[in-house]
């Protein structure tokens, strides 16, 4: 469990980027009980990538780590690795290679298209290939992020109210780049593409307590960052 020390990361020095690197290196920890690289299979995409934090972890792993985002914003670390730009609400995912492992944390919630995202993925992995995917459910404590907890008054009004009650710069709005969404949702859109399976399932910040994920209702309040572990169907064409 790591979200106590996320909580006092971030209360006593912010969200810097070893607030960051710890919650990657606890994601790789979980992940790595499922998957590790080995020779032949060790090719991996942060995607979505913004500093590069979660890649340059993966890199320290072993893993052979291409960086992608709508634009090139990665620590100078990282700018002799290989960089994609994709915009995963436009772009033809199959044109972009495959991988062993997909990264993709936090990132889902700001997408316009999430289920059709989900949908084409698949083309970017490997037959067996894994993807990663952990984003904030809007009905947890920080579903509207910056905005939180005024979000539980209604994704048309709670940032509104925020607005004129705090008066407080905000980096996010619904619907045009924070989106609702909710774990019953994803998993409903998973089963429906029938490219992807589940393999595990988890509150990322607490993954010891995976059974929440399976209460129905329950889940959408307390799991804070839903985090899942996804694998190609072996059904799924290109």
């Amino acid at each position: 469990m790591i979200i106590h020390k996320l909580i006092a990361q971030h209360l006593t020095k912010g969200d810097d980027a070893a607030f960051y690197a710890f919650q990657a290196q606890d994601a790789l920890r979980w992940i790595e009980q499922s998957v590790k690289p080995v020779e032949g299979r060790k090719k991996a995409l942060d995607l979505g990538c913004g500093h590069g934090i979660f890649g340059g972890e993966m890199l320290k792993r072993g893993w052979d780590v291409a960086f992608s985002d709508e634009t090139k914003g990665v620590f100078s670390q990282f700018e002799n690795h290989p960089f994609l730009v994709i915009n995963l609400d436009r772009d033809d995912l199959a044109a972009f290679g495959t991988y062993d492992l997909i990264i993709c944390s936090n990132v889902l919630e700001h997408l316009s298209k999430p289920e059709e995202f989900l949908r084409n993925v698949h083309k970017m992995l490997t037959p067996s290939g894994r993807l990663y995917l952990s984003w904030t459910n809007w009905l947890s404590p920080w579903g509207g992020h910056e905005f939180s907890p005024f979000h539980y008054l209604g994704s048309h009004t709670g940032h509104k109210l925020y607005d004129k009650i705090l008066k407080r710069k905000r980096k996010h709005t619904p619907y045009k780049d924070l989106f609702p969404t909710y774990i019953g949702q994803v998993l409903r859109w998973i089963k429906r593409a029938a490219t992807l399976k589940l393999e595990r399932m988890a509150p990322r910040y607490y993954t010891e307590f995976a059974f929440i994920t399976r209460v129905p209702l329950l889940r959408e309040f307390i799991t804070w960052n839903c985090a899942m572990l996804l694998q190609r169907s072996e059904s799924a064409s290109a």
